[in-house]
């Protein structure tokens, strides 16, 4: 082969791999936080504000801080707050999705050591496109008191 036709081969190759690319979700994550938990607790939520370019899906997540780490739905039932794992949070695009207290959120189990206010969380967020392609973004959560509640604009 001769070397003109290798490099327009590789040049083929390079714009059909940026074709490609743009379908990937691209996905902003602001104000993530983690609830601090005191000795014995083994468990604990994180919070956060997702903001997906194109219609995706939240479909995973993981974290080096604890042993299993899950989505998860709040919701009232029969005046009982009960919570399960869900499969997928579903992101539409450009509108802002808060996996807040009291509502969907990650689930970190099985703790390896106490969270202590002022520290940081690393969690590993998946995301899926609509074409079904994976993606992931790097989150450093930062750990807030037992007490905190997620911020709000104008104070509210």
């Amino acid at each position: 082969m001769t070397l003109t036709r290798h490099v327009a081969r590789v040049l083929a190759a390079a714009v059909f791999a940026s074709l490609a690319t743009p379908g990937l979700a691209q996905v902003r994550v602001e104000n993530a936080w983690v609830r601090a938990t005191v000795p014995a607790q083994k468990t604990t939520g994180a919070f956060m504000r997702v903001v997906s370019a194109a219609d995706a899906s939240l479909v995973a997540a993981a974290s080096p801080a604890a042993a299993t780490v899950e989505i998860h739905e709040s919701s009232m039932q029969d005046g009982v707050m009960r919570m399960r794992a869900v499969p997928r949070v579903p992101l539409r695009a450009n509108q802002p999705f808060d996996l807040k207290p009291g509502g969907h959120h990650v689930m970190l189990t099985g703790l390896r050591t106490p969270l202590k206010t002022g520290e940081h969380v690393p969690i590993t967020l998946t995301f899926e496109d609509a074409n079904g392609r994976r993606s992931t973004v790097e989150v450093s959560a930062d750990v807030r008191p037992l007490t905190s509640m997620p911020e709000t604009k104008h104070g509210h």
